[in-house]
């Protein structure tokens, strides 16, 4: 170094003394940080419609303030990147690096891994060996054609360069997985074990690589020693680390643990990432293996993996690991690849390295029997190089093993790889996920046994849930909907719905529940389930329940469950509401979920092929209703909540009213949302559904019938009368008259619920009824994007 780091300060005392702040460490790293953040969130936005993952853009950033564009300009480099600061930024990338190398070996389920079984381990194996043998060919190219990259031993050179080549980015190939919708499929599970595989062997022949490099000029015995130093680190790590953190987990997990000991946990957890760093780099292996390695071991079933990334990945993935990015760009300089011979040779590296690594996965696909587009894609997926590449490039940069010109070209063949994998996967294998057999949409009413004159309906209901809060409601709800009375069999799925975001706890979730394309469904076993359905009735044998997960991104969710509503040929979705009131009946809910779950609902409701309900919960997770009004206005969606609210009336302790409300003075005439035509027909089938349901369940419910001007009020006074545990309405589709008095602001949720459910939802008026609010789709598939005729005042249009 040129300058005497004992003369660097860490902070300024301010411009008004005189100081500059990016002459001291701290204030200059600040500047640095942020504009690394700055340019890798922009360049994200900007590759984002490519369905590019965040790490090219993170990379291209980097190069970007590196002397391949920005550090041409002196004064910038002097300025933001002067050589002083260059330690310091590192040291603080490689504290993000470690930590994020321990979320890698988190991701990584060991268990998952070992049941994908033999064929992604031969997948990986051969993904890998022909790689490695094509790296022969490329170290001799480079050494002869490279200046200066013959002073390297060959044996260094070769291992740097095969694991170049070989190597897949697991934590990036998930990313692009989930973006494709590929995560849950046959090809996305076998992908992930086999980059697992290879990620493991990757860092096993990265040590080695490291070891023969810091062993170069003394006696070979050193890097033996090197080798079994971190063979015996292993052995310690499982022998007695495991144990060890196999009983943090389970203390941690425990329901009566106190958070003053989770936190000490975790301190202890976080400190010995740091100790294996530290014990890998006094071995002579890089740190990065230590934390690595000691992810591997923490225990994957429990809370405690997932509360400990939840504390750590945001802030190491988000604030730290940027700076590794900008700190490598500052080593790349793409200007040493001159001249045709040097891009010619950047065009051979990148040809070869796709060739091995496509080639050798391709052909034991095929021998395992896999389909060819099927082989091809895993292909494609496992050429996925991205950050693990950059950090095998940076540790042989530092170790000398490459310059400047072969770091240059491996950094550039890694971009290249990982940009081409989701454009060229999209177009060799993209599974058909549009609803495509859907000639009509289902109802409640087309599956009842009455409606078919046949004993042998069967309903088919899609419950869709996020964990065991809502799903109790759920089953209560679903219970009072089936019983043995009941006049047609019942066949429940039940849909978990998990959110996959880029944290790294969203791929541990694949390990956990891995299904295949449509979730697979699991044989349901009396009085077991992942939501410890103990219900009597849905014990019952009319009863058949099978149990799905889906994991997707908020934006495309609404395709799962409406795909898995059509493949199932649910006739209902029942989906929950969020949005719950701070002062609602149960205070440990939270009071807003998040805007992403209310898009799903309203997409649901836009293209499901089935009658869509959601389910506004105040109590129903604590028992069965046994009080249920049924409103009725007319219109489609109002005679499939009748039909629903027959079915409940099934049930022996069920009281069922009907409370029907016409319009005074002949006013229902003259304010309909339809066409003359259509209204006499909807007013015809009402009658009909009304008839028809009084001869059904005489005796068994109550109705009645409220003539009115506007039903606002008495709305108001059914919720807030205590007297009905539950409410159940037609989302739209009624006459605009009926519902002048109640203005948007009343109905504060009438996107997802219309204007008469946003009205019932909302926690302004004291209502503590549950609410269900009930969609018919009756529009052909060729006018599903048009405008449903509904009132302008209901805000209920399809679209």
């Amino acid at each position: 170094m040129v300058f005497n780091i004992t003369s660097i300060k860490t902070s300024s005392d301010g411009v008004w003394q005189g100081d500059n702040p990016l002459h001291y460490a701290f204030p200059l790293l600040i500047v640095q940080t942020t504009l690394v953040i700055f340019i890798s969130r922009l360049l994200s936005f900007f590759l984002k419609p490519l369905r590019q993952p965040k790490v090219i853009a993170e990379i291209l950033g980097g190069i970007l303030l590196g002397p391949s564009a920005l550090g041409q300009y002196k004064e910038f480099t002097q300025w933001v990147f002067p050589s002083w600061s260059t330690p310091i930024l590192e040291s603080v990338a490689s504290v993000g690096l470690l930590f994020f190398l321990f979320l890698v070996g988190l991701e990584l389920d060991l268990t998952s891994i070992r049941r994908s079984g033999r064929r992604a381990l031969w997948i990986a194996s051969s993904g890998i060996l022909l790689p490695f043998l094509f790296g022969i060919g490329i170290t001799f190219l480079l050494r002869k054609t490279v200046v200066g990259a013959d002073k390297v031993g060959f044996a260094q050179c070769f291992l740097f360069m095969g694991v170049s080549l070989s190597i897949t980015a697991f934590p990036v190939l998930a990313r692009i997985l989930a973006e494709l919708k590929l995560l849950t499929t046959q090809v996305g599970e076998t992908a992930m074990a086999a980059a697992a595989f290879n990620d493991i062997a990757a860092w096993v022949l990265l040590a080695l690589a490291v070891a023969l490099a810091g062993g170069s000029h003394k006696s070979p015995l050193v890097s033996l020693w090197v080798l079994m130093s971190g063979a015996g680190f292993v052995i310690f790590m499982v022998v007695a680390v495991r144990p060890a953190m196999e009983w943090v987990a389970s203390r941690c997990s425990k329901p009566g643990h106190h958070d003053h000991v989770e936190e000490g946990f975790i301190c202890l957890t976080l400190a010995g990432v740091m100790i294996s760093g530290f014990m890998t780099d006094l071995i002579g292996i890089h740190s990065i293996f230590g934390a690595f390695v000691f992810g591997l071991m923490i225990p994957k079933h429990g809370e405690f993996a997932g509360r400990l990334i939840r504390r750590i990945e945001d802030f190491v993935c988000g604030l730290l690991l940027p700076l590794y990015f900008a700190s490598s760009g500052l080593k790349t300089n793409v200007n040493k690849i001159k001249g045709a011979e040097a891009w010619g040779l950047l065009a051979v590296v990148i040809s070869t390295a796709c060739t091995g690594k496509i080639l050798g996965t391709f052909l034991m696909g095929m021998l395992c029997m896999i389909p060819a587009r099927e082989s091809l894609a895993l292909g494609l997926l496992m050429n996925t190089k991205g950050l693990v590449e950059l950090i095998v490039l940076n540790i042989g940069k530092e170790k000398k093993v490459l310059n400047d010109e072969m770091f240059a070209i491996l950094v550039m063949m890694a971009l290249v790889t990982t940009f081409m994998t989701t454009p060229m996967v999209m177009a060799v294998y993209k599974p058909a996920r549009k609803i495509t057999s859907t000639i009509h949409h289902r109802s409640l009413r087309e599956s009842s046994s009455h409606y078919l004159r046949t004993l042998q309906a069967e309903l088919r209901v899609l419950a869709c849930v996020h964990g065991s809060k809502n799903s109790s409601s759920m089953i209560n709800l679903i219970d009072s909907i089936q019983s043995p009375n009941t006049y047609s069999n019942m066949k429940l799925y039940i849909l978990h719905l998990l959110e996959l975001t880029e944290r790294s706890s969203s791929i541990m979730m694949v390990h956990k529940v891995r299904k295949n394309g449509v979730p697979r469904i699991n044989n349901f076993r009396e009085g077991k389930s992942a939501y410890k359905l103990e219900s009597a009735a849905l014990k019952e044998s009319k009863v058949k329940v099978r149990s799905l997960t889906t994991i997707s991104a908020l934006p495309t969710m609404h395709d799962d469950i409406c795909h898995v509503a059509d493949k199932k040929r649910a006739a209902i979705v029942i989906l929950p509401f969020h949005r719950q009131p701070q002062r609602g009946y149960n205070d440990e809910e939270p009071a807003h979920i998040g805007h992403g779950w209310e898009v799903v609902n309203q997409r649901v409701l836009s293209h499901a092929p089935c009658t869509v309900a959601l389910l506004v919960d105040r109590g129903l997770s604590r028992s069965n209703p046994k009080r249920v009004c049924v409103v009725f206005i007319g219109g489609p969606d109002n005679r499939e909540a009748l039909e629903l609210g027959g079915r409940m009336a099934a049930q022996p302790d069920t009281k069922l009213t009907i409370i029907r409300f016409l319009m005074k003075s002949g006013e229902n005439e003259n304010h309909t949302p339809t066409k003359p035509e259509d209204a006499d027909i909807d007013k015809e089938l009402d009658e009909i559904s009304i008839e028809d349901f009084k001869k059904r369940w005489e005796g068994e419910a109550e109705y009645v019938e409220k003539s009115t001007l506007s039903i606002k009020n008495e709305l108001l006074e059914i919720g807030q009368s205590k007297g009905f545990e539950l409410v159940i309405v037609g989302r739209g589709r009624f006459p605009e008259a009926l519902v002048a008095g109640i203005h948007e602001r009343e109905g504060q949720y009438s996107t997802e619920l219309g204007l008469i459910g946003g009205l019932l939802a909302s926690h302004d008026h004291g209502i503590t009824s549950s609410i269900l609010v009930v969609q018919k789709h009756n529009l052909p598939k060729e006018d599903k994007d048009k405008p449903c005729p509904t009132s302008s005042l209901s805000n209920n249009t399809m679209a």
